[in-house]
């Protein structure tokens, strides 16, 4: 599975306050992808991987659930 794309994912249910990258945007490991919000709280969503920014499944003002796909990064490495 090493050469297939990465899914960063919600790990709660909350609402997408900021998306932080663009297509085609290069990131590292530990980058902030997404901003959410819950509870008032602002939660950083950081990229498991490093690699380029190919899709972008969220928007500002969307809400999310665990388990919810919200950047998808294609690893370097390919």
């Amino acid at each position: 599975m090493g050469l297939m794309s990465h899914t960063v994912v919600a790990e709660l249910v909350a609402a997408v306050m900021k998306v932080e990258v663009a297509v085609g945007q290069r990131v590292s490991a530990e980058d902030p992808v997404v901003i959410l919000e819950s509870m008032k709280m602002e939660i950083p969503v950081l990229a498991e991987v490093s690699g380029a920014v190919a899709e972008i499944v969220v928007a500002a003002g969307d809400v999310v659930n665990d388990g919810d796909p919200l950047v998808v990064i294609a690893p370097d490495g390919r």
